[in-house]
This record gives structure tokens, sequence and C-alpha cells, in this order.
């Protein structure tokens, strides 16, 4: 009786992995929507400086993002600083220099958590809701009504919102920055016994114009990044997608939000302070 041979021949000389495959495809993914991402954020750029100039739909953008930001702003920017006053205090007070809490507070404030703060609420609030907006106006198809009438998507739709987001991300930041260190203040006087005079002196004294000059390019740079993020999901979005793709877009819409801010902020730290040398 003959043995057959018990190897069973290859089918093929490379097959690759179905984890490599799916690493393959899902990165191919990735960078296709970076691309695509990108592309809409420079149409959004050109669009900008062509007219018709549409301030009414500006002025709009501005209220929502804006003032009616405000508020939640101004509340998470003073218990930010009402957390760091008390860490900051409780860190310090065992070297004897929980005099310089007042530095710590300032310092924190202006070049990181004020504009970071102040990105995070409005990555949730009003990433999330130019997404919702836009991706439902895709799945109702009225953006190819748009197109059929001639009008540019990305004039009408992103131009303003890219703009407000750009313009009241700096502006809430100079709210939410004030708030913060007034709410470090409060918790280092009435929990501390500080010098309340003291506190105020040596916050003056560490609060400088190239300070604040970082903290407003960091949160413009921010308020871009959450509008192009939201912008793009809403667009991306399948007609057939329905309502429960309208919930998925609205959530990777926050999440990637979260994640770009973060690493912008490396990376604009890494330009600011190592490259330039700024302080």
């Amino acid at each position: 009786m003959n043995q057959q041979s018990a190897t069973p021949e290859p089918s093929g000389r490379f097959r690759v992995h179905p984890i490599l495959r799916s690493i393959k495809i899902r990165l191919h993914h990735v960078l296709s929507e970076v691309g695509e991402a990108f592309t809409l954020f420079f149409q959004t750029l050109i669009q900008i400086f062509r007219p018709p100039f549409q301030f009414d739909l500006l002025v709009k953008q501005l209220l929502l993002v804006g003032f009616n930001s405000l508020a939640v702003v101004i509340v998470s920017g003073f218990f930010t600083g009402m957390v760091l006053g008390v860490q900051g205090y409780i860190q310090l007070k065992p070297y004897a220099v929980e005099g310089s809490v007042a530095r710590f507070v300032c310092v924190s404030i202006v070049k990181e958590l004020g504009p970071m703060i102040t990105a995070f609420v409005l990555a949730g609030r009003i990433g999330a809701s130019i997404t919702a907006e836009l991706s439902t106006m895709k799945v109702t198809e009225q953006i190819d009504a748009l197109e059929v009438m001639g009008t540019n998507p990305v004039k009408y739709l992103v131009v303003p919102r890219f703009l407000a987001c750009s313009i009241m991300l700096p502006t809430l930041t100079i709210f939410s920055t004030f708030a913060g260190i007034a709410g470090g203040f409060v918790a280092v006087v009435t929990l501390f016994d500080v010098n309340g005079y003291f506190f105020l002196l040596e916050a003056q004294k560490n609060l400088f114009v190239g300070s604040v000059l970082i903290s407003l390019i960091k949160a413009t740079s921010f308020g871009m990044a959450i509008a192009a993020v939201g912008c793009y999901k809403g667009f991306s979005i399948s007609t057939a997608g329905g309502a429960e793709g309208v919930g998925t877009a609205t959530t990777g819409s926050a999440v990637i939000s979260l994640i770009t801010i973060l690493i912008l902020d490396f990376v604009l730290n890494h330009i600011l302070f190592n490259i330039l040398g700024l302080i």
C-alpha cells in the first residue's frame, strides 16, 4: 500500500494573514479619510476669499457658537481654576513655596488649560452639533438640492461654521482664562487663607502678552480643527445611513475632535516652545 504525503501543497506562495489584511484595509480607510478631510479644509480656505460674502450666515453662527456657549465655558474654566488652586497649594506647601500658587494657576490656565478646556467643551457641544446638522441635511438630500440649484455647499454651509469656530474659540478662551484665574483665587483665598492682594499681584506679574498670544494661537488652531472635523463627518455620511448613521457620525466627530486637539496641542507646544523658544 502506497503512503500518500501528509503535507498539503501550499495553495499560494504569498498568503496574507487575515489580521494583516484587516489592518491594511483599516489603515487605507483612515488615510483616505484624512486626505478627504484635508481636501475639504483647503477648499474651505479658498472659498473664504471668494464672493459673495455671506455675513448674515456668519453672524448667525457666531451667536450659536459664541453666545450660546459662554455660560458653560465660564463655569468649566472657573472650576478648573479651583481644582488647580487646591492641587497647586497642596503640592507646593511641603516645599514652603505655597506663595507661588498664583503663578502656577496663572501659567497653567493661560498657556494650557484655558484653550484646552474651551476646545473640549466646544468639541462636544458645537462640533457634534455641526456634524448632526450637516449629516441630517445629507441624509435628507438637502445638500444635493443645493448643488442642483447651483449653490456651492462648502461656501454656503462650511465657511460660516469654520469662520465662527475660528473667531469665537479664541474669544471664549479669554473668558475661560479669566474665569479660571478667578476660580483659583476663590479656592486658595477661602480654603487656605492666602492673602488675596498677594495672589492678584503674583498673577499680574506672570500674565505676559506672549503667553496670551500663545493661548490665542492654540485656540484658533483648535477652532479650525473642530469645524473641519465636524463638517467633514457631516458631509461624509452616506445618504442610506439614516438616523443610525447620523448618530454614528456625531459620536465619531466628538471623539476625533478631542484626539485632534490633543495632537495639535503637542505639535504647537513643540513648535512654539522648543523650536521658536517662546516662554
